[in-house]
Parts: C-alpha cells; sequence; structure tokens
C-alpha cells in the first residue's frame, strides 16, 4: 500500500500482479479477492457492453476491461467519491476511453438510468458483487457498511436492475456467501435460466465460502455445479490456480463460453 499524497486519505494499491493500480479509500470499503474472481469469471468478448453494479473504485470491472480488449465497461456506485476514484482508476489504467464511472443508486429507476445512457435491454452482461451481510453489527464505518450490510430484499432489487439492463439472452454474474446461496436462485428462478454455480474454498477440505454465479436472461437450460476453486493449501501458501487468477489475470470457467 502506498498512501497518495495527492488525495489524502487513500492509497495506491495493486492489484493482478501490477497490472492494475488502484486508488481507494485508507479506510472504509476497500477492494480484495472478491473483486477480482468476480472480473475474472465474467464472460464477455469485444465489442460488447458491461456494466458493473456496486463497482465501488473499479476493481471488478477494470478487472475485467484489462483482460478483454475491445469491452466497454461501466462502473455504476451510489457513492460519489467511490465513483470519482473508480473514473480516476479508469484513467490511471489508460482505459478511460472504454471504461467511465457514473453515481447512480443500482436500485434508481429505469428512466434514471436511460438518462446515464444505460437503456433497458441494451447490455450484453452485468456483473455485481452486492451487499450481502445482514444489517445487524454492522461497521460504524458508512462506506463499509454500504458496501457489505443489506436491508433483506437487497438482492432482489440488484436482479431486477441486472435483468431490466440485460438484452435478451445477456448474461448475469455475481459472487455471494456460499451459505446464501438459495436466496440467490430464488431471485434468479422468475428470469434467468443456464445457472450455473463455482464454489469457492479457503482451503482443502473446507466449507465453501463465496460462491460465484452466472446466469443467463430468460434461459431455460437446466442448473450446473461446477468444481470449485481453492484459494490456499494446507500450508496456507496460494493455490497455483489461485495464483493464476489473483496475480495472472487469467479467467475462471463460467468466463468461458
Amino acid at each position: 500500500m502506498v498512501v497518495s499524497d495527492q488525495l489524502p486519505g487513500t492509497s495506491d494499491d495493486a492489484a493482478l500482479g501490477g497490472r492494475l493500480v488502484l486508488r481507494q479509500p485508507v479506510r472504509g470499503h476497500r477492494f480484495g479477492h472478491d473483486a477480482i474472481l468476480l472480473g475474472a469469471a465474467t464472460a464477455a468478448r469485444a465489442g460488447e457492453h458491461a456494466v458493473d453494479l456496486g463497482a465501488g473504485v473499479g476493481a471488478a470491472g477494470l478487472a475485467l476491461a484489462s483482460r478483454i480488449e475491445g469491452i466497454t465497461v461501466t462502473l455504476v456506485d451510489a457513492d460519489p467519491a467511490l465513483a470519482a476514484l473508480a473514473e480516476h482508476n479508469a484513467a490511471r489504467n489508460g482505459m478511460d476511453a472504454r471504461v467511465r464511472a457514473l453515481c447512480l443508486d443500482v436500485t434508481a429507476p429505469a428512466d434514471a438510468f436511460t438518462a446515464a445512457g444505460l437503456a433497458a435491454g441494451a447490455i450484453d452482461c452485468v456483473l455485481m458483487n452486492p451487499p450481502f451481510n445482514a444489517a445487524q453489527n454492522v461497521s460504524p464505518d458508512l462506506q463499509r457498511r454500504a458496501a457489505h450490510a443489506a436491508a433483506a430484499d437487497t438482492l432482489h432489487k440488484w436482479v431486477r436492475t441486472a435483468w431490466r439492463l440485460l438484452r435478451p439472452s445477456g448474461e448475469l454474474t455475481l459472487i455471494w456467501r456460499a451459505d446464501g446461496i438459495a436466496n440467490v436462485l430464488t431471485n434468479l428462478a422468475a428470469g434467468f435460466g443456464a445457472v450455473a454455480l463455482l464454489p469457492i474454498y479457503p482451503k482443502p477440505d473446507a466449507a465453501a465460502i463465496r460462491v460465484i454465479v452466472r446466469a443467463i436472461k430468460a434461459s431455460r437450460a437446466p442448473l450446473a455445479l461446477l468444481p470449485g476453486l481453492v484459494l490456499a493449501a494446507e500450508d496456507g501458501n496460494p493455490t497455483a490456480e489461485a495464483e493464476a487468477v489473483l496475480r495472472g489475470a487469467a479467467s475462471l470457467p463460467l468466463a468461458r463460453r
């Protein structure tokens, strides 16, 4: 971590083995493995338009843009300070010609998205890391609380926004707590199919802590459970597979169409 001398209270931190340098708050919400895994799991091709909902400082969307040349990405966050940092990070990493940041609440009405250039049914893929902790025993830091604590209907509202934005057969990719997968499947049931689940394990023989989910709008294809990713070996060192994704910018199986 390098504390920024240009914007007090922020630091410049490397991601993807130094391929990205992201400015973020020293305190409050900071990007981590979840964002990089989400970017690595999102399927997209050059010429497509992806929207990162709840983007924070842009880690997931910028990781996706760094992996796929020619993709357009819109980073959406309700916090103006984080949206400004996301805009800075796009420029800092030379991606501002195809990555932009919007200060917009994910639950805003459709006309607000349309006015911002995100018309219904026009987006190829949506990626998102919604707040997934119950709104109790939450952090006193406002940014951290907004990023991690959620009301009971938060996931429903975010999935509804993603469905509205996506074109027919567009793809939604999200990361969630592994013990909350039933809630994810319930919220996807009405408008999505071809759901694929990729569990994330902290180490061998441990229960999954996260699950990455890909779903296709209006598909009727069945659910698929994929082999999981183990982050660390028994000795605590990162696995080769995790290193390839988190530092080497490799994609995850969900991203391979």
